[in-house]
């Protein structure tokens, strides 16, 4: 009975103890269980106060970049004018197509298809890719310019089918007047992987263009301006959703205003009648450069966009040349021009003065050797001084004198002009020409000198190469008595639209190369004798101020058999021919250079042409005198 009643009681309490137990186990998990939810809280917590409060200005900055757009604002390009304020260069209104890269899904095939609806050429393509690698992937990149008004319109209507493209207003680059400024104030282009290279991206955004060759590549800081920018809220196909949220507004470039003349240029350009040359007009007083034309020359306008390969591969196989800057580039032989120089260059070394003669029979032998050097005209002129030997541009005068100069005298004076160095301009590429001197002989062929050779440097030959600015340079510093000026381009500027235009100072004059005024008068004479009785003689007729001019005619091509080798199909025209001038003889206003790559002779086809460009100079001239004149009687009277 006793273990009966006790297996009862055993029975009893075991559901008892198991119940107890597990309670007990449920406690102790609940309180785990809890215990992690409390560290997962916390944890959470911890992490949203160091997402939401740590890094709260980089989460936020993230999500404004996903619902604000900061887009660059292109500056509008500075506008050139002549010195009157005749526009040279202009932005004009137009439209371009732009792609935004990130938000296309298969670019190629969108390029393709957007080709069906607006013609995008190989070269659109080409610029396109080269342009975007230098972008953001949600900045969006031009791939065609200058939209007419029917192809906007066949892509607004299928718009929704290009989700990333877009019709953008923007403005393009015009020149007005074309040809007759296009080697001077140059044009701008497409920014290729080129400039990208060269380029600041910041001060860059959201510009196509820049300046490439001319006044627009050389002061392309002062033209292209300050970029600004806006932030806009965008929707998530990244569409602008209302006004912009702030804006900075960019800064326009500055106007810049030439010294050029637009018509003593436009007259100057129609005064060669098509024939292959470049003239140069310069203020001596100053160097302010009132005209440079290089003809035959291109239209600008061409290149703004991207120029056709076909309108491209005429120009560079065009027999004249019409890319070339004849002006800068060009090489031509001074031939008689040089005379004057040389001849003052006797006077100033002491070797020779002004009423030493020499015996011109026709031709000229060196002692010692038998080759003649031979004069213009056969038989000689006699006995002549300097003054008669610039006036009938006689050579055994200059082939004796540079003979007792010697070639290392010889170009160290020519070096006090300019001669075989760039003038200094404000504008890229220009050459050097040549200065024969007996170490550029030596650096070039690796040969001595010769005296045959300083001979015919003496009338301008032999290895002579001069620019036309690099001779204007010199007849600029002759005019001036000495006083050498550096040609320049940029007279003024603005630097805002309602701003006053600045006038610039010109560069500072050099030292005079002239020691003795005597010398000086002694040349200008023998310039002036050019144009009353001779080589030029005529050609001053009718202008109210006297002339000092000098011809040149430069025999650079020889006769083989029958044929003449020569750019002119005329045997003829076989020379290079130059005419220099300036007027009033004495005190000059304006200095002028032609010089035309094939003629019969600096007074027949160069000397014309000059006088041309002083006919339509002096208009102005004498309204500018007349001016003068009035203020000065003024200023007397109230006095």
């Amino acid at each position: 009975m006793r273990m009966r009643s006790s297996r009862v009681r055993e029975g009893r309490y075991k559901p008892l103890k198991e119940a107890r137990h597990e309670e007990a186990l449920f406690r102790r998990r609940a309180l785990a269980g809890f215990l992690i939810i409390v560290v997962c809280l916390v944890a959470l917590g911890a992490r949203f106060s160091f997402l939401q409060i740590a890094r709260h200005e980089e989460f936020s900055a993230r999500s404004d970049a996903n619902r604000v757009l900061t887009r660059p604002l292109a500056p509008a390009r500075g506008l050139i004018y002549d010195r009157n304020g005749v526009l040279l260069a202009e932005n004009v209104a137009a439209f371009r197509l732009e792609i935004t890269p990130e938000q296309v899904h298969d670019l190629a095939a969108t390029i393709e298809r957007l080709g069906e609806v607006v013609p995008i050429s190989e070269d659109d393509v080409d610029r396109f890719n080269a342009l975007r690698k230098g972008k953001r992937s949600y900045e969006g990149t031009p791939i065609r310019l200058k939209l007419s008004e029917e192809e906007i319109a066949k892509f607004s209507v299928n718009r929704w089918a290009f989700p990333g493209v877009d019709v953008v207003p923007y403005l393009t680059r015009s020149y007005p007047l074309g040809e007759e400024f296009a080697h001077t104030v140059g044009y701008v282009g497409r920014i290729d992987a080129d400039d990208l290279a060269k380029l600041d991206k910041g001060e860059y955004a959201g510009t196509t263009h820049v300046g490439k060759t001319g006044i627009e590549r050389y002061y392309e800081e002062r033209l292209h301006g300050e970029v600004g920018y806006e932030k806009i809220e965008v929707n998530a196909d990244h569409r602008p959703i209302g006004e912009p949220l702030f804006r900075v507004a960019p800064k326009p470039g500055e106007n810049l205003y030439l010294s050029i003349d637009a018509r003593l240029q436009e007259a100057a350009e129609a005064a060669f009648e098509g024939r292959a040359g470049a003239a140069v007009a310069i203020d001596p007083r100053n160097g302010e450069v009132l005209a440079m034309v290089s003809v035959p020359s291109f239209d600008p306008n061409l290149f703004v966009n991207g120029i056709a390969s076909v309108d491209y591969a005429a120009l560079i196989e065009a027999d004249d040349k019409p890319l070339l800057n004849r002006l800068l580039r060009g090489n031509y032989v001074p031939g008689s021009t040089m005379k004057p120089f040389v001849g003052l260059g006797g006077l100033e070394l002491g070797l020779r003065r002004p009423e030493d003669t020499v015996l011109s029979t026709g031709e000229f032998f060196i002692p010692g050797q038998s080759r003649a050097y031979r004069d213009d005209v056969r038989g000689g002129q006699g006995r002549v001084d300097l003054v008669q030997a610039i006036a009938k541009s006689v050579n055994t005068y200059f082939y004796s004198l540079a003979l007792d100069m010697g070639i290392d005298r010889f170009s160290g004076f020519m070096t006090r002009f300019g001669f075989g160095q760039p003038t200094g301009i404000d504008l890229m590429g220009e050459g050097s020409g040549v200065l024969p001197s007996r170490e550029w002989k030596r650096g070039r062929f690796n040969q001595p000198w010769y005296p045959g050779e300083t001979v015919i440097a003496g009338i301008g030959q032999g290895y002579w190469v001069v620019t036309p600015l690099q001779l204007a340079n010199a007849v600029s510093t002759l005019a001036a008595r000495g006083v050498p000026h550096a040609p320049h381009l940029l007279r003024a500027v603005q630097r805002g639209v309602d701003a006053k235009i600045e006038p610039l100072p010109p560069p500072p004059p050099r030292e005079n190369v002239i020691e003795r005024p005597a010398n000086w008068a002694a040349v200008q004479q023998g310039m002036l004798e050019v144009v009353r009785s001779g080589t030029a003689r005529g050609i001053d007729a009718g202008f109210p101020y006297p002339i000092a001019g000098k011809t040149g005619t430069a025999e650079r091509y020889s006769r083989t058999g029958t044929e003449w080798t020569s750019i002119s199909a005329s045997p003829i025209e076989r020379h290079q021919v130059l005419f220099e001038a300036f007027t009033p003889a004495d005190d000059a206003r304006v200095a002028v250079i032609v010089a035309l790559e094939a003629g019969r002779s600096g007074a027949h086809d160069a000397a014309p042409i000059a006088r041309k460009i002083l006919d339509a100079w002096l208009p102005g001239d004498q309204q500018r005198q007349a001016e003068l004149g009035a203020g000065g009687s003024e200023g007397a009277a109230s006095r």
